[in-house]
């Protein structure tokens, strides 16, 4: 087909329009609610002049700052923790042959991806609930283990793509070398698969700071992390305070999620 008469999405009628309109149903209720966090008054539709008092009474309420801490050591656990396991289970799908079953467990690792959160939610509820009943342990370990296991999909797919764009041949040749497999991985496949293991860690570490859902239905009394925290104190009332958390904890993840792309840009390096 000629180059006059190739197809281009971007010909079709009234493309403009309709991606213009769906960047401002995704990004202006966002750019609402972080104008909204300066306001000076109380309400969430009317500017009442600049402020930065909701900041301030963010920042100096305790549980707000105790369920942020909660949050950061909870993701930061939970990715580092799904970050090792992704990196071995990459390493155990990838770097062999073909084998019997080898589908069906790239499958089971991604199986989070793929199964609505609201199932997996309800599923880890009743397993969690018959542990506490056996065992009368109400401890984080729980919210840990489900952010993990609910990470671990994410973390794998920027590693393994990592690992993908890796040439066997490296290896080969520090085994020609007589490097030991050992020393392969230790000196030539780990330092390589760096960004991409840190761009899962990320991503894992974003995923854990954003989940709601998994978290509501594990948590113990005591437990919240913000994003439970903000869906209770949006249930009795809306001020601008939530607003000030929101941005905060919006550029957080953009700082996150920015850092990311710029890592998996040296993928192809």
């Amino acid at each position: 087909m000629s180059e006059r008469g190739a197809f281009s999405v971007t010909r079709i009628p009234g493309f403009g329009l309709i991606a213009i309109t769906t960047f401002v149903l995704l990004y202006l209720p966002i750019v609402i609610l972080v104008i909204f966090s300066f306001n000076e008054g109380l309400s969430q539709s009317v500017w009442e002049g600049f402020s930065l008092r909701w900041y301030e009474a963010a920042f100096a309420n305790r549980q707000v700052r105790d369920v942020s801490i909660r949050s950061l050591w909870l993701a930061g656990v939970a990715a580092g923790l799904a970050t090792v396991l992704a990196t071995l289970a990459v390493l155990g799908t990838t770097r062999v042959g073909r084998f019997r079953g080898q589908t069906m467990i790239y499958a089971l690792i991604n199986q989070p991806l793929m199964v609505p959160e609201i199932v997996t939610g309800i599923a880890l509820l009743i397993f969690v609930a018959s542990i506490k009943v056996q065992t009368g342990y109400t401890g984080m370990g729980y919210l840990v283990a489900a952010h993990t296991a609910f990470c671990i999909p994410f973390a794998y797919l920027p590693i393994r793509a990592r690992l993908e764009t890796l040439d066997p041949a490296l290896e080969m040749a520090a085994a020609d070398l007589y490097a030991s497999p050992v020393q392969a991985f230790r000196h030539i496949t780990l330092p390589l698969m760096v960004p991409g293991i840190l761009a899962g860690f990320m991503l894992g570490f974003v995923i854990s700071l954003d989940t709601v859902v998994i978290t509501e239905f594990v948590k113990s009394a005591g437990q919240d992390t913000l994003p439970t925290y903000m869906l209770g104190q949006l249930r009795r009332t809306i001020t601008p305070e939530m607003n000030a958390i929101a941005t905060l904890f919006l550029l957080l993840s953009l700082v996150i999620v920015t850092a990311f792309f710029l890592i998996t840009r040296t993928r192809g390096r």
